[in-house]
């Protein structure tokens, strides 16, 4: 089979990408997030501006188009030099691009954490524990949903060095790098405002920091 294929599968998986899930349901409501807010597509704004039931559905939908992307790249499983887990590494990190970058909705979207999720559950299950184990420990702990994402998707370059057998180590590892580098990209400015303590934080999550006291309580 011939990298035509390949490169074909990258594009409809990028173009998977492009339906971004709070776009589409803000057409169903009338409005659109990036004018809201953080101005950001993804879920964190989403759950800011519209409330929980539209962040789930849009949570949903960019974790299922990064597994359905993934998914792609798995199908049909022979294309010449390239492994079948490495087609579906790069359909899943082209489908977080078009997530970004959405040609449908003049190329500004999300941040792309939701879509590795669901590229992370296709792809390496057994990443998928710890990546969301990190998440949840650092947001518990400090309430920093930027921070926590960008811990995850970097937990996500070991994993994929651990799991990866030796002949696909190199690639693999490659691809988690690139998909940890573009969080960290699509978060910079949540770092800068981090680093100026200026970042927005949900101290209604901060469970572990409560429990050591290192929280402040809410007056009832």
């Amino acid at each position: 089979m011939s990298l035509a294929l390949f490169t074909f599968k990258l594009l409809a998986a990028y173009l998977l990408g492009s339906v971004s899930g709070s776009l589409v349901l803000g057409r169903f409501r009338g409005v659109d997030i990036r004018t809201q807010g953080s101005g950001n597509a993804g879920g964190t704004n989403a759950f800011r501006t519209q409330g929980a039931w539209f962040a789930l559905g849009t949570v949903l939908i960019d974790v299922g188009k990064g597994a359905l992307a993934a998914g792609l790249g798995f199908w049909p499983p022979e294309v010449a030099g390239v492994p079948p887990l490495a087609q579906a590494l790069a359909c899943g990190l082209a489908c977080a691009l078009g997530h970004i970058w959405p040609v449908f909705f003049g190329f500004r979207g999300g941040k792309g954490a939701a879509v590795v999720v669901g590229m992370v559950a296709v792809c390496l299950p057994a990443a998928l524990l710890p990546l969301v184990g990190v998440w949840l420990l650092l947001l518990t702990f400090t309430g920093y949903v930027g921070l926590s994402t960008v811990a995850a998707a970097l937990s996500l370059v070991p994993s994929a060095w651990w799991l990866a057998s030796a002949a696909d180590r190199t690639l693999q590892t490659g691809i988690a790098i690139a998909v940890a580098a573009l969080v960290a990209y699509t978060h910079r400015a949540n770092l800068v405002r981090l680093a100026r303590g200026t970042e927005h934080r949900f101290e209604g999550v901060r469970l572990l920091a409560r429990l050591r006291g290192l929280a402040p309580r809410r007056r009832v």
